[in-house]
């Protein structure tokens, strides 16, 4: 039979389907039934839109997905990580990314007084190419990406006391084209916080580093286009242009590519990376000195 919309079945069905989540939930204390409770958790996430606040207020829940966490150190050195430990861990780690990306639990004090991202950091630490720990690399990114993608101050203060640029400076250079992305979304952010850009711009040790990355990635851009990759890494470099200091080491290293028109083709539709680009070079012309002709001087 039919049902009409006054029936009431959907709605149990809806009940049953939040007492499973309630059950799962409960499962993550228990080692012998987590693992089957952080998969169907983990599957759930996007259908269940408090899920992250029942995952925070539950009891020993965020403990249980640290020590899902730790449990995996041992396998990062020396790298013997399988498949399914870093399925196991990444699921752990999917779940927090949905706790750092719901407005009730990202109300971040909690979550960075707990100093979670620092829980991450040793996964980013790795250099295996491996499939296991390009995901564990890429799923940790994805929980710091959450954080920054809030514009939070309280977030930016908290990453400038870490370690989070130099090692957001190596997935960027020698990462999969995926955790190159989320990785340079993550310097984007905290250069386009004022702390953060300051922070960089602060010595030249600092911006020397972030400038010969991204140099090396346009390069590498150059020769395998990535639309969204390079959308990142021209932002990054206007918004270095905003700062003064940055502005006149610019004119001397912004990489040719990013004058001459190798990246017609690849910009050809993205009028947005096409504006900001035009934006940069306009930024690097304006104030600078040039000789009668019109070549530019060495800044004195």
């Amino acid at each position: 039979a039919f049902l009409s919309p006054s029936q009431p079945v959907p709605t149990a069905l809806a009940q049953v389907d939040r007492e499973k989540i309630y059950q799962w939930i409960n499962e993550l204390s228990s080692p012998e039934t987590r693992e089957n409770a952080l998969l169907e958790l983990s599957k759930k996430r996007e259908s269940v839109p408090d899920l992250a606040p029942m995952l925070w207020h539950s009891f020993g829940t965020i403990a249980a997905l640290l020590q899902e966490i730790v449990n995996i150190y041992p396998s990062i050195n020396p790298p013997t990580l399988t498949a399914h430990q870093s399925n196991r861990v990444c699921n752990a780690l999917a779940l927090l990314q949905c706790v750092a990306s719901h407005p009730e639990t990202r109300q971040v004090s909690a979550f960075l007084a707990a100093h979670i991202p620092l829980f991450l950091y040793p996964f980013l630490h790795t250099v295996s190419k491996t499939r296991p720990f390009e995901y564990l690399r890429l799923t940790s990114l994805g929980v710091i990406g959450a954080l920054v993608k809030t514009d939070e101050q309280e977030v930016i203060n908290f990453l400038l006391t870490t370690e989070i640029i130099p090692l957001c400076l190596r997935i960027m250079e020698s990462g999969s084209e995926l955790s190159k992305t989320v990785a340079t979304f993550i310097l984007q952010k905290i250069l386009l916080d004022d702390t953060g850009l300051a922070y960089i711009c602060q010595t030249y040790e600092r911006f020397s580093h972030v400038a010969m990355i991204l140099g090396k990635m346009v390069l590498q851009l150059s020769k395998e286009p990535s639309a969204r990759l390079l959308k990142h890494v021209v932002r990054c470099y206007l918004r270095l242009s905003d700062n003064p200091r940055a502005r006149e080491a610019l004119r001397q290293c912004l990489p040719d590519q990013l004058k001459d028109t190798t990246f017609a083709q690849v910009l050809k539709d993205d009028t947005t990376t096409k504006r900001w680009l035009a934006q940069l070079v306009k930024n690097l012309q304006e104030g600078q000195v040039t000789d009668p002709r019109g070549i530019p001087l060495p800044p004195q």
